[in-house]
Formats: structure tokens, sequence, C-alpha cells
């Protein structure tokens, strides 16, 4: 499924728009470069767009995932930690100020505004030991961070103006086999970062002090995973301003598709879904409102959240099933769950005149169904045992027998609640009053 839609994306990306390349005359195109005009379209405009876009993609999808992964929150994305924002505010500053600058130091100012507020939002947040804390700190953060884009577009120009708003809102448009070579001296240090990085999300997943007990610092190891993600992430923005949510979609297709995996494998297929993601979101950004473009990050935050929440929200619904289907098990015999007891355990609830069977110890027979000295064991229920020759039955207290292991009632004469009257008592012993 993912190679079909990268296919079909790169396909219409390179055929489709004026001019219209027929499929077939692709590869033509292709070989001709400079001496034709569909040659000149598809090498030197649609070519470094759709790889521009593939490789924005799996760079925002990769950190995205360790985002996620080493957070333990699976809404932290570069949009909600200050990161893209701060990214945005390096690039965007130089501009508005008229500060002229080479391009090969605006990746640096991207990753030098990128840690910035991503290192803010973890010291804020208490170096991350809360997920829902790293949430909202790095959303006030990331609010304040826009505040400031805010107040430099209140101070550009009619032409920077335009310039920045394209830019804020993350778009590929006029991108060129420059702006992809500038890319890959980032990625060389990236990749092999990630790769190591990606066992220990792994164990960060289970909790900091889980992870201190395997060996692992937590905190360190926080702080070089934000600093992975902020590598991978504030080039791209440098280039391509901000694609929204990208991070955000592209973790929970790899976690939908792969739910029994851990993060050493989802992390390719996360970066493969968000360069799927973003080639399909070009498609409409280019060709929706031709001759005009639109940016690709509003059409990745049109389509991207709605999708990320109702992924989350199944994928919460299918572990909640589960659990409790792993809860409710029947008993081997088919018996009800709550039927069967462990040997050993007593019995929480009784019949009050059940039967006390040789096996159980004495003092778990409940005192209802503890026999009188005149009882038998086998008197039916309902039946009333038969008077003694000691007292009359009316002068027999109504409250129930003490139990054949407990002490013999106190003499009649002695008073207790219920004593018969001293001149029957007198009658029958045969002592004068």
């Amino acid at each position: 499924m993912l190679v079909v839609l990268l296919a079909v994306a790169s396909g219409c990306a390179l055929t489709l728009g004026t001019p219209y390349v027929p499929l077939h005359r692709l590869p033509g195109a292709l070989l001709d470069g400079e001496s034709s005009l569909a040659g000149v379209v598809v090498t030197e405009l649609r070519l470094p767009r759709l790889t521009l876009a593939l490789i924005a993609g799996a760079c925002l999808g990769a950190a995205g995932l360790v985002l996620q992964e080493s957070l333990r929150n699976p809404l932290a994305v570069p949009e909600m930690l200050g990161i893209s924002s701060g990214a945005a505010l390096g690039v965007a500053a130089p501009l508005v100020l008229s500060v002229s600058l080479p391009a090969a130091v605006q990746p640096l100012l991207a990753i030098g505004g990128a840690a910035l507020g991503g290192a803010l939002t973890l010291l804020a947040a208490g170096l991350g030991r809360s997920p829902s804390a790293v949430l909202l700190t790095g959303a006030a953060v990331a609010a304040a961070l826009q505040a400031a884009l805010l107040v430099l577009m209140v101070m550009a120009d009619q032409l920077d103006l335009q310039l920045i708003y394209r830019y804020l809102l993350g778009s590929l448009s006029a991108r060129t086999w420059e702006d992809v070579t500038g890319l890959w001296p980032w990625l060389f240090v990236a990749l092999p970062a990630l790769v190591l990085c990606a066992p220990v999300l792994s164990v960060l997943r289970l909790g900091d002090e889980d992870a201190e007990a395997l060996g692992v610092r937590a905190q360190r190891a926080r702080f070089a995973a934000l600093a992975i993600a902020v590598v991978l992430i504030a080039p791209v923005t440098a280039v391509c301003g901000p694609v929204a949510w990208v991070g955000f979609l592209a973790p929970h297709l790899a976690r939908r598709l792969n739910p029994a995996a851990d993060a050493v494998r989802w992390l390719p297929w996360s970066a493969a879904w968000g360069a799927v993601v973003v080639a399909l979101a070009d498609l409409p950004a280019r060709l929706a409102l031709a001759p005009a473009e639109t940016p690709a990050g509003a059409w990745t935050a049109l389509l991207g959240v709605p999708a990320g929440v109702a992924l989350l929200r199944t994928g919460k619904r299918r572990r909640a099933a589960a659990s409790e289907g792993g809860r409710s098990k029947p008993a081997e015999d088919g018996g009800p769950p709550h039927a069967v007891r462990t040997p050993g355990e007593p019995e929480r609830e009784r019949s009050p005149h059940a039967v006390p069977t040789s096996a159980e110890p004495e003092h778990d027979r409940p005192p209802q169904a503890a026999p009188t000295s005149g009882e038998t064991t086998g008197t039916p229920e309902g039946d009333h045992p038969p008077p003694t020759s000691d007292a009359p039955e009316h002068d027999r207290p109504h409250h129930a027998a003490p139990a054949s292991g407990e002490a013999a009632p106190a003499p009649e004469n002695a008073g207790p609640p219920h004593a018969a009257p001293a001149s029957d008592a007198a009658a029958r012993t045969g002592d004068a009053p």
C-alpha cells in the first residue's frame, strides 16, 4: 500500500500541471533535460520539488516519532513544543530586519531558533518528567514565539510580508536543486544519530524509573532525542517553512499499521509515511487553484489533523477492548469468571443455612449455621428442634444458641436477660422459697 501511494504521488507530481507530460513520455523528458520544454519543466522544476517533498516529509515524520516516544506523549509534535516556531523565527528575523546573510547560514539560524524553543519547553516543564506538563508548556512557548513572529510581520513591508506569510504556512513553490543539496550535510549528521537513538526510545517508553534501572539516563537521553529532532526539523524549516502536522500524522500511521512493533521498527515506517503525506499534499497545493499555488502546509494541517485524531481514537478503543477481553476470560469449564475460587481461599458468600463440610475449619462457619446442643446437623430448613428437658419451650431464649465449639451457657439462676422467673426456677428444682 505504501509503495503504491508513493508511486502514484510521484507519477502525478511529475506529469500533472502546465504543460501536461503524459506518462509514456516521462522517461524521454527525463533524458532530454534542457533540450525540450517538457524536459526543462520536469527536471528543473517538478523533480527537485518532488525530491524536497519526500526528504522534508521523511525528516518530519522521523522527528515526530522521536519526540512522541521520548516524551511518552502521542500529541508531542514540533508545532506544540516550540521547535517549528523557533526555527521559523530564526529564519524570518534577518529577513524583516534587512540583514543580508548567505543562504548557507539560514539552516544554522533555524537550528538555533528550534533548539531555543525546545530547550525552553523542556526546562520549563521540569525536564519532561510529566508528559502533560511538557505539552502544555510547549503550547505556551509556541504561542510566545508566534507572537514574536506577528510583531516581525507588523514591522515588515508589503513584499517581505507576502514572503513571510507564505513561508510560515510551509510552501514548496519555486524550490530548486540548490535547496535540495543544502539539506544533505545535515542529513549525514542526523541519520547516524537517529540509528543510535532508536533503541533508547524503546527504553524511554517504559518510564524514567525503569529506564534508570536498565542503565539509561532518562534526562540525558531526552535531551539527545530533542537535539536529533532539532537537526531533522530545522534545516527543512529553513528551506520550505514549517509544514504543519506531518510529525503528528506519520507516527500514528506507522503505529496503526504495525501495532505489535517497537520504536526501532516504527522509525523507518514513520519516515516513509511522512514522505508520502507531504508528496500527496503538494498535489492539491499546486493544482487545486491553478495557476495560483497554495501552501502545502495548509493542506497537511487541513487533512492531517482529523486523520490523526481518528487514528488516535481508534487505537485507544482497540487497546481498551483488548484489555477488557483479557480480564473477562471465562473459566475452562465454561462457568462465569466469579465462580472460580482458588484453593485455600475462603468462600466470600454462603447461605445462612448451609451445612458445613468436614473439610471446613470450624472458625470459618457462620454463626447462623452452627447447630445447637439439641440439634443435629441434618435438621432441615424451617423445622424447629424439639424442646429439652431443662426448660419449657416457651422459656427458651429466642436468640441463636451457641455453636458446639463454644462454652456452655451460664446457669439459669445467674439472671441472664431472657432467664425464667425465680418462682418457676424454684418449682423446677424443688427448693422451697
